[in-house]
C-alpha cells in the first residue's frame, strides 16, 4: 500500500517533463519550419503536431493538478498563437499559424469537422434518462440558470463599446450571442468533477449533471436560432418564424421517428456489415446528414451533430462499444486541434490594455455571478437546502469547450470580434478552472439520506449483476411447450433489450402447440416494464424484436453466424434437448457449440410432464442451488429476475460440500453467511423476498432433488461450462436432470478458448454443476 500511495509523486515530474518538452518543441519546430522551407502540406503537418503535442502535454499538467486537461489544449494553443509565441518570435508564429488564407483554411477545416465531431459526443454523453429519473429539479435549475446569465449577457452587450462589436453586426444580435455564451455550461467538465468526487451516482450529482445536460441542450437550440438571425443581419419576423418552426419539426421528427430510424440503421448495418467499424461509418453520416438538415434550414450544423450524437447514445445496441471507438480518435485528434485553434484566435496581449482588462474582469463577474445566482434560485425553488443550492451553483459555473466552441462560431460568422473573443475565452479559462475547487468544497459538505444509501447499494448490486448489463439477448425455440416457455422466459429476462429469435421446426414434440413465441416474448417483456414501474424503476424502452423461421432443423452455421452480431447470452429451449439416458441432444450440442458466450438452457427432464408450469403468486416456487461461485451467484441473479417478474416464490438452497465444508467450521461457516448475504442483497435490489436453507450433509445432487420434490416449479442452476466439443457440466447437474421432477434452467459461463482448456482441465469445476 506504501508503494501505492507514492505513485502520484513520482509521476508528477514525469507529466512536468512532457509539458516541459512540449512547450520545449515550440521554438525548435518553428525554426525548422522557417530554414527549410516547407511546402504549405508540410506546415499544415507542423501545425497538426504543435497542436496535439502541446495540448497534450500541458493537458496532462493540468489533470494532475485536478483540473480538465481540455483547457490545457485551450491553453496550449493559446501560448502558440500571438498571446506567446507572437509576442516572443513573430516571424515564426506568421510562419506556421498565420500564413495566407488558404494555409489557414487547411487547419481550419479539421477545426471545424472536429466541432462537429465534438458536439456528436457530447450528444452521446447526453444521458436523457438520469433527467427523466431526476425530475423536477433539474428543470427549475436549468431555467433560471439559463435566463439570468443570458439576460445578464444581453444588457452587458447593449453598454459595451463598439470597438468590441464585429463590424457592421447590430448589438440585439450580439446581446443574443453573448448572452447564450453566457449561460451555456459545459457538460463535459460538470460530469468529470461529479465523477472525479464520486457523485455521479448520488442525487445532488445527478440533478448537477442533468442539469447540464437541459442547459446545453436549450443553448444549442438558442445559439441555432441566433446564427439563424445573425445571417440576415438583423431580426426579421419572417425568416425568425421560420427558423423557429424549422427547429420546431427538426426535434419533433428526431426524437419520434428519426429515433427509430437511428436505432435501426444502427442495429441493421451491425448485423449486415462484416467490414471494420462499419457502425462508426453510419454514425458518421447520419451526424453529417443531420447537420446538412440543420444548414437548411438556417441553423448552424452543430445543432444537428449534437441531436444525432443524443439519438446515437440511446441505441440500445452496442453503444458502448461504438462511444468507445469514437471517443479515442475524438479525444485524440479532432478536440486537440479544435481548442487549439481556438486558443490561437485569441491574443492576450490586448489585455495589457487597462480598461480592456477591467471589462473582461467584470466579463468574468457577470458571468460567474449570473450562473450561481441563476442556479441558485432555480434550486430554492425547487425546495432543496441552502447548501445543496450553493453546490449547484458553483457546478453550474463551468463554461469549458462549449463556451470556446460558441465563441468560435461567433467569431467565425462576424457576430463577435477577435478582442471580444478573447475576452469570452480568458472568462471560459478562468471560470473552468475555478469551478473544480469550489465543486470539491461545496459537495464535501453534503450529508447522505437513508433513502438515497439504499439507491446506492442496489445500483452497486447492478454493477456486478449480470442480467442487468445484459445488452442483447439470442433465442433459440422451437414449436413445442418447451419452446413457447423458453420464448416467455427470454421476454422476461431481457424486459424490452433488443432480441432476436431464431425458430426452428422439426425439434418440437409430439402434437405441436401453435407458434407464438413473439407473442410470448412480447409478453413476458411488458411484464417486466410493469414491475418496473411499481418498483420505481426507469423502465426500458421497446427495443427491436427479431424473428427468423428455419423451416428445417436450425443448423450450427446458421447460429454461429446470427452470433456474429453481437449478443451477451443465448438462451436455447428445444423440446428433444435430452436423451433417454439424460445426456443432451446431438442437436443441442451443436446449436450451442456454434456460441462461444454464456448459455441459458431451460431443459424438460423426462420425468416431466407434457405442460410448462405457469410461474406467479401462489405458484410453486423457484430453487436456486448455491455454493458461493461466481456461476452460482449469476443462476440466483437469474432466478430473482424472473421472480420478480412473475412473483414467483423463491427458494435459495446453499449446498455445501459433504467432507470440506463440515458445518462447525468456522471458516465454511463464516462463508456461507457472506454468500446467503450477497444473495439476500441481490434478492433486495430485485424487490423479492426469499427463504434460505443450507445442506451439507448429504450430496448436492440428492439435496436438491429432495427439495425439488416438495412443491417446486422451476430450479434455476448456475453451472460451469466444461472444456470439449459436447455440453458438460459435471455430476451434480446431471444428477438433478435424471432425478428432478420439474423443469431445469441452467446458465453457465462462456464457453472456454482453446488455450485456456489445458489449464483449465486441470482445476475442479467452479459452478454448481
Amino acid at each position: 500500500m506504501r508503494q501505492l500511495s507514492f505513485m502520484p509523486n513520482r509521476r508528477r515530474p514525469v507529466s512536468l517533463a512532457l509539458a516541459a518538452a512540449a512547450l520545449a518543441s515550440m521554438p525548435a519546430a518553428a525554426f525548422a519550419a522557417e530554414k527549410t522551407g516547407m511546402s504549405s502540406e508540410g506546415i499544415f503537418v507542423l501545425e497538426v503536431i504543435l497542436l496535439l503535442v502541446v495540448g497534450r502535454g500541458i493537458g496532462e499538467l493540468l489533470e494532475r493538478l485536478g483540473q480538465p486537461a481540455v483547457m490545457g489544449q485551450l491553453i496550449g494553443g493559446i501560448l502558440l498563437g500571438p498571446s506567446l509565441l507572437g509576442w516572443l518570435w513573430p516571424a515564426a508564429e506568421r510562419l506556421v499559424f498565420a500564413g495566407d488564407a488558404a494555409q489557414k483554411s487547411m487547419i481550419n477545416a479539421i477545426a471545424q469537422f472536429g466541432v462537429l465531431m465534438l458536439l456528436l459526443l457530447t450528444g452521446m454523453e447526453t444521458d436523457l434518462r438520469l433527467v427523466r429519473r431526476v425530475g423536477r429539479a433539474c428543470f427549475s435549475i436549468s431555467a433560471t440558470g439559463v435566463a439570468v446569465p443570458f439576460a445578464l449577457g444581453f444588457v452587458a452587450a447593449q453598454f459595451m463599446p463598439a470597438s468590441l462589436l464585429a463590424a457592421g453586426s447590430e448589438r440585439i444580435v450580439s446581446g443574443l450571442f453573448l448572452g447564450t455564451a453566457l449561460s451555456i455550461s459545459s457538460v463535459k467538465i460538470v460530469a468529470m468533477v461529479v465523477r472525479e468526487m464520486n457523485f455521479m451516482r448520488r442525487d445532488l450529482g445527478q440533478i448537477i449533471v442533468s442539469s447540464a445536460i437541459i442547459e446545453d441542450t436549450i443553448g444549442w437550440v438558442i445559439i441555432a436560432i441566433t446564427i439563424g438571425i445573425a445571417t440576415h443581419g438583423r431580426i426579421e419576423l419572417a425568416s425568425l418564424a421560420f427558423t423557429l418552426a424549422g427547429v420546431a419539426a427538426f426535434m419533433a421528427f428526431s426524437f419520434t421517428l428519426g429515433r427509430r430510424i437511428v436505432f435501426d440503421a444502427i442495429r441493421w448495418t451491425n448485423d449486415t456489415f462484416r467490414s471494420e467499424y462499419a457502425v462508426v461509418t453510419v454514425i458518421l453520416a447520419i451526424m453529417g446528414g443531420m447537420a446538412l438538415v440543420t444548414d437548411l434550414i438556417g441553423v448552424h450544423t452543430v445543432l444537428g451533430a449534437f441531436v444525432a450524437g443524443i439519438l446515437v447514445g440511446e441505441s440500445p445496441i452496442l453503444s458502448r462499444h461504438i462511444e468507445g471507438q469514437l471517443r479515442g480518435v475524438i479525444t485524440a485528434l479532432f478536440m486537440p486541434v479544435f481548442f487549439g485553434v481556438a486558443g490561437l484566435s485569441a491574443d492576450l496581449t490586448v489585455l495589457v490594455d487597462p480598461e480592456l482588462a477591467l471589462l473582461t474582469v467584470a466579463l468574468v463577474a457577470i458571468a460567474s455571478l449570473g450562473k450561481f445566482g441563476g442556479a441558485f434560485i432555480g434550486a430554492e425553488a425547487a425546495g432543496m437546502s441552502r447548501s445543496e443550492g450553493i453546490a449547484v451553483g458553483c457546478g453550474m459555473n463551468a463554461r469549458g469547450s462549449t463556451e470556446v466552441i460558441v465563441a468560435s462560431i461567433g467569431l467565425s460568422i462576424g457576430v463577435i470580434s477577435h478582442t471580444l473573443f478573447t475576452m469570452i475565452v480568458t472568462m471560459a479559462v478562468i471560470t473552468t478552472l475555478a469551478m473544480p475547487p469550489t465543486l470539491r468544497w461545496a459537495l464535501g459538505r453534503l450529508p447522505m439520506g437513508e433513502a438515497e444509501k439504499k439507491r446506492l447499494e442496489r445500483e452497486e448490486v447492478d454493477q456486478r449483476g449480470f442480467i442487468t448489463n445484459l445488452e442483447r439477448l439470442l433465442v433459440v425455440v422451437d414449436e413445442g411447450v418447451v419452446g413457447r416457455f423458453a420464448a416467455y422466459l427470454a421476454g422476461v429476462i431481457s424486459a424490452g433489450k433488443p432480441t432476436t429469435v431464431l425458430h426452428t421446426s422439426g425439434e418440437s414434440e409430439a402434437d405441436p402447440v401453435e407458434a407464438a413465441h413473439l407473442d410470448e416474448i412480447e409478453k413476458g417483456a411488458e411484464q417486466g416494464r410493469e414491475a418496473a414501474k411499481e418498483a420505481d424503476e426507469e423502465p426500458a424502452h421497446e427495443a427491436p424484436l427479431t424473428r427468423r423461421t428455419h423451416d428445417a432443423p436450425l443448423s450450427a452455421e446458421a447460429v454461429a453466424k446470427e452470433a456474429r452480431k453481437g449478443y451477451g447470452m443465448l438462451l436455447i429451449g428445444l423440446g428433444r434437448a435430452m436423451t433417454a439416458k439424460g445426456g443432451f441432444s446431438r442437436r443441442l450440442n451443436e446449436v450451442a457449440g456454434a456460441f462461444e458466450g454464456p448459455l441459458c438452457l431451460v431443459l424438460k427432464p423426462a420425468g416431466v410432464g407434457r405442460q410448462m408450469p405457469r410461474l406467479g403468486p401462489g405458484s410453486g416456487r423457484i430453487l436456486v442451488p448455491v455454493n458461493g461461485t461466481a456461476n452460482a451467484r449469476r443462476g440466483a441473479e437469474l432466478a430473482l429476475a424472473v421472480a420478480s417478474v412473475t412473483g414467483a416464490p423463491v427458494k435459495v438452497l446453499y449446498v455445501a460440500r459433504p467432507g470440506r465444508d463440515e458445518p462447525r467450521d468456522t471458516v465454511s461457516h463464516r462463508r456461507r453467511e457472506a454468500v446467503l448475504k450477497d444473495i439476500v442483497a441481490l434478492a433486495d435490489r430485485y424487490g423479492v423476498e426469499i427463504e434460505t436453507a443450507i445442506r451439507s450433509r448429504a450430496a448436492a445432487a440428492d439435496a436438491i432433488a429432495r427439495q425439488a420434490g416438495r412443491n417446486v416449479a422451476l430450479i434455476v442452476m448456475g453451472v460451469a461450462r466444461r472444456p470439449g466439443e459436447e455440453l458438460i457440466f459435471g455430476e451434480t447437474t446431471s444428477g438433478v436432470l435424471q432425478r428432478c421432477p420439474c423443469p431445469v434452467m441452467l446458465i453457465s459461463d462462456a464457453r472456454l478458448r482453446r488455450d485456456d482448456e489445458g489449464r483449465e482441465a486441470l482445476r475442479s469445476g467452479t459452478g454448481t454443476g
